[in-house]
Formats: structure tokens, sequence, C-alpha cells
């Protein structure tokens, strides 16, 4: 399953969703977050529809999205989302 983080050079909760997204990471090695910065990465940005920063999406293995959560999420948020989607 993959996680990606849309995020923005100038955006202070992006800081605070890169500290949860560490503890995510440390707990659960396993899962694949890429940060993608809208700036940068317009294509995927564009594709993936976001419109606001910071925006995780999780998605499936099939690529299907099974979360998306604007603004920062909590740790908890994530972790449930993440067994949704195995």
């Amino acid at each position: 399953m993959n996680l990606l983080f849309f995020s923005s050079a100038f955006c202070d909760p992006c800081i605070q969703t890169r500290g949860v997204l560490k503890q995510v990471a440390m707990l659960l090695p396993d899962v694949k977050i890429a940060e993608l910065d809208v700036a940068r990465d317009t294509a995927e940005a564009e594709k993936a529809g976001i419109r606001s920063t910071p925006t995780i999406v999780i998605a499936a293995e099939d690529g299907s999205e099974v979360f998306r959560a604007e603004g920062v999420p909590t740790v908890n948020q994530v972790l449930v989302a993440l067994a949704k989607a195995v």
C-alpha cells in the first residue's frame, strides 16, 4: 500500500504532518510514504485532485483510493486508514 503526502514549501501544517508520518513510519516500517510537493509535482497533484496542503492519500495495491485527509491527521487516523487499505 502507498501513502502519498502532498505538501508545499511554505505550509506550517505540512511540518506537523511530517512529524505524524515519521511516527507512523516508526510503527509501520513497511509502509511506503512518498512526499510530493504540489509546486514541483503538479501533474500528480492535479491527477489526485489536490486542492489544499497538506493532503494525505492512501491507496490500496490496486491503486484505488482508500483514505484522504486534508489538514493535519492524527497518528491514529493514519493507522486506521492504513488498516482499511490492507
